[in-house]
Formats: C-alpha cells, sequence, structure tokens
C-alpha cells in the first residue's frame, strides 16, 4: 500500500517509521525540511515539498489515493481537509488522526462525502512509544473505508488483532478518544494526589521511588502511567526541575463539555480538568508529578523550573 504522510511532527514521524518498517511506502510532507530529509535519509520516505507535491506522487487517480493528516486540531487540519477537497477525486480517502473533536468530524465527513470523497477519523494514542510498542487506534468511518485502511491500522496497531478497531460511524473514533483522555486526566489526577499524600507525611520518611516501583507488580493501580512515574522517580524524587504547571489539551474540556450535554454525572473528570486549571496559578508537588507523566507518554513540553 502507499499513502501521503502530511504532518511529521513526534506523532505523525513515528507513525510514519513504523509504517516503512512494516513495507507500506509512504510520502511525506512536513514544513520542517530537515525531518523530511532525516526520515528519507534513514527509513526510505519518499520526500513531498509541499501538499500538492504529495498528493502527485499517489498517482493519477486511478487507483485510491490516501492522505493521512497529523496535524494540529482546529483550523489548520480544517484548512487542510478543505485544500485536500479541491486536489483529490472520488473515491479517494483522507484520514485525520490528530485530535480533533468529533463535531467537526462528523461536519468534515459529510463535506466529503458530498464529493465522494472518503473520510475516517482516528482516535491515536500511544505517543512517543509508540514506534516501538505500536499505537491504539480508535477509527470511525464508513464499511468500505475502514476495510481499505485496515493493512494500514494493522501496521501502526501493537499486533493484527488488538490495539485497533473499527468502532463506528464518521465521528466514532475521536468521539472514543476524547473520552479515553478524559478518564486520562482523571487517572493521573488520583495517582499525583496520592503520591503528593505519602511525600506528605514527613515523619514516615517514605521512599516514594521504592513505593511505585512496589505498586507495578501485582498492585490492583499498576499501569503505565505508575511505571513512568516509578522511573522517573528512580531519578529525582523532588522533581526539582519541573515546574508545578500543567497544560490541558482540548480533548479534557470537550469531555467535560459532553457531560453536561448528556446530563451524565462526571465529577472526576471535571475536577480532574479543574485541577489542571488550578496548575497555572498554584504551586504543589502533585502538578509536578502531573506535568511529569504527561512528558514521560506524550513527549509534552515540560515548563522548567525559572521558565
Amino acid at each position: 500500500m502507499k499513502l501521503a504522510m502530511i504532518g511529521l511532527g513526534k506523532m505523525g514521524g513515528n507513525m510514519t517509521t513504523r509504517l516503512l518498517r512494516s513495507g507500506i511506502e509512504v510520502v511525506g510532507y512536513d514544513r520542517s525540511v530537515e525531518v523530511v530529509s532525516q526520515l528519507v535519509k534513514n527509513e526510505g520516505m519518499i520526500a513531498a515539498t509541499s501538499v500538492p507535491d504529495a498528493v502527485s506522487k499517489l498517482g493519477d487517480g486511478k487507483e485510491k489515493r490516501i492522505v493521512w493528516l497529523m496535524l494540529p486540531s482546529g483550523t489548520p487540519t480544517e484548512i487542510q481537509i478543505q485544500d485536500l477537497a479541491h486536489m483529490l477525486s472520488k473515491g479517494d480517502i483522507i484520514i485525520d488522526g490528530g485530535n480533533s473533536n468529533y463535531k467537526d468530524s462528523q461536519r468534515r465527513g459529510a463535506f466529503l462525502a458530498e464529493r465522494g470523497i472518503g473520510f475516517m477519523d482516528a482516535g491515536t494514542s500511544g505517543g512517543i512509544w509508540g514506534l516501538e510498542n505500536g499505537y491504539c487506534l480508535m477509527v470511525g468511518a464508513t464499511p468500505e473505508v475502514a476495510k481499505t485502511i485496515e493493512p494500514i491500522l494493522i501496521a501502526l496497531a501493537p499486533a493484527k488483532d488488538r490495539g485497533w478497531a473499527h468502532v463506528g460511524p464518521i465521528g466514532a473514533g475521536h468521539f472514543t478518544k476524547m473520552i479515553h483522555n478524559g478518564i486520562e486526566y482523571g487517572m493521573m489526577q488520583a495517582m499525583a494526589e496520592g503520591l503528593d499524600l505519602l511525600k506528605g507525611k514527613e515523619d514516615l520518611n517514605l521512599d516514594l521511588a521504592q513505593i511505585t516501583e512496589l505498586w507495578r507488580h501485582g498492585s490492583v493501580v499498576r499501569s503505565w502511567l505508575l511505571d513512568l512515574t516509578a522511573d522517573a522517580l528512580k531519578e529525582d524524587q523532588e522533581l526539582t526541575a519541573v515546574a508545578p504547571y500543567v497544560a490541558d489539551s482540548g480533548e479534557g474540556r470537550w469531555t467535560v463539555m459532553e457531560s453536561v450535554e448528556q446530563g451524565v454525572a462526571a465529577p472526576v473528570l471535571t475536577l480532574a480538568l479543574q485541577a489542571r486549571f488550578r496548575s497555572q496559578d498554584a504551586t504543589g508537588y502533585s502538578y509536578k508529578l502531573l506535568s511529569m507523566m504527561r512528558n514521560g507518554f506524550g513527549g509534552h513540553f515540560v515548563k522548567s523550573v525559572g521558565d
């Protein structure tokens, strides 16, 4: 198979590498010429100098052309899809693997369907570790589009029979990923608060590196987040270089808004989001832990002390 990958950042670049190593041809474009050059040199990617150039290198349109977008949600993705609608033909497919709002995906899918262009919204989880471990892919599409893209999903996933699923119609992929990230907020917040309480019991002189390592084996709270936390605490239990500032991505906010729209109580997810807001004006060990965890799984920016 062959596809174009537009956006070769932390996720897009690693996904491209995994696809190439699985025998799938990738035409790649990114505004960073250096990033494109490295993937061409190290992995054999086909370079494109622009999005139109990437589309042209997929062929003359006699066979399905597939374009996967890994761009920031909102305006950048919107503009690119609008532009691609004029470059592609009936039967071609656009995949949005970024963190778009599912309502935008539903609207974009309908817009492209009027032109006979297929669309898939792919909620993508795995962070900077996806290249090695594979990505968890939650996709929304018509059955026909999902079947066409299946070999690509299998190449990206941890295994042929797990880590990916066609979860429903257009919008279902990004909706599922949105709720996934809301749950992630709550899990991280609970872990950070608990460790903050352990640290605060100074008369017991608890070793948090020892305790988090202990919990990784046999405990009901063992998880990848705990693994990342234990690894970080081995280096520095005080997290002295990390500022207690935790950014929030759109999915957490959208999850809380969805709970309001549905009238479904989601107090843990809501409070976890509010805690991130508060971190931007407060100090505390738990916020350092949250920031460290985000960096551990996703390579997200960590605000350093003094920034």
